[in-house]
C-alpha cells in the first residue's frame, strides 16, 4: 500500500463515516448484536459507542494500522472488550461456528472479493447466528445509478477502492444468506450517489 492508501484514506474514512447524520443508522444496525461479535472493516471504531449491552466481546477485522490507532480513544471508553483479531475479511483466522453475530458497516463497497468475505462470515457464524449490515450501493433510481456509474472510477481512486454500484442485498443472498429484515433508503443529508443504503439482518441458509 502507498502513502495515500496508508495515511490519507483512513483519515478520510474516519471523517466521512464519522458524520453525525450516520449515527441513527449505526444505532439501528447494532441494536440486535449479541454475544461474540465479529466486525468486518472495523476502521476507526465508529460503531464502538453503539454496541449494546448484549455484546460480550468483539473481534475486529481491520487491515489499516492507522485506522486502529485512530480507534484507541473510542476503545478506551468502551465497556465491551475489543481485540484486533484479523487483517483480511476474505480470509478469517477463526474456526467454524466461532461467533454469535457479525457486523459490517460501509465495508462491502471496498472489499476486493466481497463474495469471499461473505462466505467467510457465514463460515464463522454459529448455527442461528446473524449478519447485521448497513451498506451503501446501487441506488433504486436509474437516474441516480447513471451518476453512480459515471462517478465510480473517481470514487474508487479517491476512497481506497470504494464501489458505488454494488448490489448489496444480491451479494448477500448469493453468498448463502437469507435476508430476514431489509430497509432500503436514501440517507438524509447525504448525496444520493453515496447515500443509497441497505440496512438489515441476514442468516446463513446453506453450507459452502
Amino acid at each position: 500500500m502507498g502513502f495515500y492508501a496508508d495515511q490519507i484514506v483512513p483519515r478520510l474514512v474516519n471523517v466521512s463515516c464519522g458524520m453525525a447524520l450516520l449515527g441513527p443508522s449505526r444505532k439501528r444496525v447494532c441494536a440486535g448484536l449479541r454475544g461474540r461479535v465479529i466486525e468486518i472493516g472495523f476502521g476507526s471504531g465508529l460503531n464502538v459507542p453503539f454496541y449494546p449491552d448484549t455484546v460480550s466481546s468483539v473481534s475486529a477485522v481491520e487491515p489499516s494500522d492507522l485506522a486502529w490507532e485512530l480507534a484507541q480513544e473510542r476503545l478506551a471508553n468502551s465497556t465491551v472488550p475489543v481485540d484486533r483479531s484479523g487483517l483480511d475479511g476474505q480470509s478469517l483466522p477463526f474456526a467454524d461456528n466461532s461467533f454469535d453475530t457479525a457486523l459490517s458497516t460501509w465495508t462491502m463497497c471496498t472489499i476486493p472479493d466481497v463474495h469471499a468475505a461473505l462466505c467467510e462470515i457465514r463460515r464463522v457464524l454459529e448455527p442461528g447466528g446473524t449478519l447485521h449490515f448497513v451498506e451503501h450501493g446501487l441506488a433504486p433510481d436509474e437516474n441516480v445509478r447513471r451518476w453512480q456509474r459515471r462517478l465510480e472510477p473517481i470514487q474508487k481512486a479517491v476512497a481506497g477502492g470504494c464501489h458505488l454500484t454494488r448490489e448489496i442485498p444480491a451479494l448477500i443472498r448469493a453468498a448463502g444468506f437469507e435476508i430476514r429484515d431489509l430497509d432500503t433508503f436514501y440517507e438524509k443529508g447525504a448525496p444520493k450517489v453515496l447515500g443509497a443504503l441497505s440496512l438489515g439482518v441476514a442468516a446463513p441458509v446453506r453450507a459452502l
